[in-house]
Protein backbone atom coordinates (compact mmCIF):
# COMPACT_ATOMS: atom_id res chain seq x y z
CA UNK A 1 0.00 0.00 0.00
CA UNK A 2 1.64 3.10 -0.88
CA UNK A 3 1.34 6.22 1.24
CA UNK A 4 -1.46 8.09 -0.81
CA UNK A 5 -3.99 4.75 -0.79
CA UNK A 6 -2.90 4.54 3.46
CA UNK A 7 -3.80 8.82 3.55
CA UNK A 8 -6.52 8.04 1.75
CA UNK A 9 -7.87 5.04 3.46
CA UNK A 10 -10.02 3.32 0.34
CA UNK A 11 -7.93 0.29 0.84
CA UNK A 12 -8.38 -2.12 3.08
CA UNK A 13 -5.27 -5.02 3.72
CA UNK A 14 -7.31 -7.63 4.90
CA UNK A 15 -5.40 -11.45 5.46
CA UNK A 16 -6.54 -14.65 5.73
CA UNK A 17 -3.84 -17.61 6.71
CA UNK A 18 -4.56 -20.82 4.05
CA UNK A 19 -2.73 -23.60 4.35
CA UNK A 20 0.02 -22.07 6.52
CA UNK A 21 0.57 -19.44 3.66
CA UNK A 22 -0.57 -15.66 4.53
CA UNK A 23 -2.43 -14.14 1.69
CA UNK A 24 -3.36 -10.45 1.36
CA UNK A 25 -5.50 -8.88 -0.97
CA UNK A 26 -6.28 -5.05 -1.67
CA UNK A 27 -10.24 -4.18 -1.05
CA UNK A 28 -12.32 -0.90 -1.75
CA UNK A 29 -15.08 0.80 0.18
CA UNK A 30 -18.21 0.76 -2.50
CA UNK A 31 -21.69 2.51 -1.28
CA UNK A 32 -24.49 1.10 -2.10
CA UNK A 33 -28.52 2.31 -2.05
CA UNK A 34 -29.95 -0.17 -5.04
CA UNK A 35 -30.04 -3.50 -6.10
CA UNK A 36 -26.10 -4.08 -5.04
CA UNK A 37 -27.61 -4.47 -1.80
CA UNK A 38 -29.88 -7.37 -3.07
CA UNK A 39 -28.77 -11.11 -2.53
CA UNK A 40 -29.61 -12.73 -5.63
CA UNK A 41 -27.33 -9.69 -7.20
CA UNK A 42 -24.24 -10.13 -5.05
CA UNK A 43 -24.21 -13.68 -5.52
CA UNK A 44 -24.73 -13.70 -9.75
CA UNK A 45 -22.28 -10.62 -9.72
CA UNK A 46 -19.24 -11.32 -6.92
CA UNK A 47 -19.96 -15.00 -6.17
CA UNK A 48 -20.51 -14.23 -2.48
CA UNK A 49 -22.81 -11.93 -0.33
CA UNK A 50 -21.29 -8.92 0.33
CA UNK A 51 -20.96 -7.90 4.44
CA UNK A 52 -21.36 -4.31 5.12
CA UNK A 53 -22.24 -1.25 7.54
CA UNK A 54 -25.26 1.44 6.80
CA UNK A 55 -23.99 4.75 5.84
CA UNK A 56 -25.48 7.53 4.90
CA UNK A 57 -24.28 10.26 1.66
CA UNK A 58 -25.48 13.52 2.00
CA UNK A 59 -26.35 16.04 -0.70
CA UNK A 60 -27.91 13.73 -3.03
CA UNK A 61 -31.66 12.27 -3.63
CA UNK A 62 -32.91 9.35 -5.17
CA UNK A 63 -35.10 9.34 -8.57
CA UNK A 64 -36.04 6.40 -11.16
CA UNK A 65 -34.41 4.98 -13.72
CA UNK A 66 -36.03 3.07 -16.33
CA UNK A 67 -33.46 -0.45 -17.38
CA UNK A 68 -33.69 -2.07 -19.85
CA UNK A 69 -30.26 -3.79 -19.92
CA UNK A 70 -31.44 -7.67 -20.17
CA UNK A 71 -28.71 -9.05 -18.34
CA UNK A 72 -29.34 -6.33 -15.19
CA UNK A 73 -33.17 -6.82 -15.28
CA UNK A 74 -32.73 -10.74 -14.94
CA UNK A 75 -30.43 -10.26 -12.40
CA UNK A 76 -32.27 -7.46 -10.13
CA UNK A 77 -35.66 -8.79 -11.17
CA UNK A 78 -36.92 -4.90 -10.83
CA UNK A 79 -37.84 -2.69 -14.13
CA UNK A 80 -37.09 0.76 -12.23
CA UNK A 81 -33.82 1.09 -10.40
CA UNK A 82 -32.80 4.32 -7.85
CA UNK A 83 -30.35 6.46 -9.23
CA UNK A 84 -29.15 9.25 -7.12
CA UNK A 85 -28.50 12.64 -8.60
CA UNK A 86 -26.59 15.76 -6.96
CA UNK A 87 -29.44 17.95 -4.38
CA UNK A 88 -29.71 21.27 -4.74
CA UNK A 89 -31.07 21.36 -1.29
CA UNK A 90 -27.83 20.41 1.35
CA UNK A 91 -30.53 18.76 3.74
CA UNK A 92 -31.14 15.92 1.37
CA UNK A 93 -29.06 12.54 1.36
CA UNK A 94 -29.38 8.51 0.58
CA UNK A 95 -29.04 6.34 3.18
CA UNK A 96 -27.18 3.04 1.74
CA UNK A 97 -24.61 0.50 2.83
CA UNK A 98 -21.34 0.54 2.59
CA UNK A 99 -19.11 -2.76 1.13
CA UNK A 100 -15.89 -4.18 1.33
CA UNK A 101 -15.20 -5.33 -2.14
CA UNK A 102 -12.10 -6.54 -3.88
CA UNK A 103 -10.53 -5.01 -7.07
CA UNK A 104 -12.14 -7.41 -9.24
CA UNK A 105 -15.38 -7.00 -7.51
CA UNK A 106 -15.40 -3.18 -8.27
CA UNK A 107 -14.46 -4.24 -11.55
CA UNK A 108 -18.02 -6.77 -11.66
CA UNK A 109 -19.76 -3.72 -10.41
CA UNK A 110 -18.86 -1.61 -13.11
CA UNK A 111 -20.04 -4.21 -15.83
CA UNK A 112 -23.33 -4.64 -13.63
CA UNK A 113 -24.34 -1.06 -13.92
CA UNK A 114 -25.49 0.48 -17.03
CA UNK A 115 -24.48 3.46 -18.66
CA UNK A 116 -26.63 6.22 -16.74
CA UNK A 117 -24.04 5.85 -13.83
CA UNK A 118 -20.92 6.50 -13.10
CA UNK A 119 -18.35 5.95 -10.61
CA UNK A 120 -17.54 8.64 -8.13
CA UNK A 121 -15.36 8.62 -4.90
CA UNK A 122 -17.33 10.46 -1.84
CA UNK A 123 -16.74 11.01 1.57
CA UNK A 124 -20.30 9.42 3.77
CA UNK A 125 -21.49 10.76 6.60
CA UNK A 126 -19.48 8.52 8.68
CA UNK A 127 -16.35 10.20 7.31
CA UNK A 128 -15.36 6.84 5.15
CA UNK A 129 -14.14 7.83 1.54
CA UNK A 130 -16.00 5.28 -0.71
CA UNK A 131 -17.46 4.71 -4.67
CA UNK A 132 -21.09 5.29 -5.36
CA UNK A 133 -22.57 5.03 -8.66
CA UNK A 134 -24.00 8.20 -9.41
CA UNK A 135 -26.22 9.97 -12.42
CA UNK A 136 -24.02 10.42 -15.75
CA UNK A 137 -26.48 13.38 -16.63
Amino acid sequence: MDRYEAKHSLYRQPSKITDNEIYISMTVLLFSYGTLQLEQVQLESFGRLLKGEADILCGYKLVSLKITDEKVLLQSQQDYHPIAIPSSDSSDFVKGVVFELTDAELQEADRYEVDDYQRILVTLNSGKKAWVYVSAQ
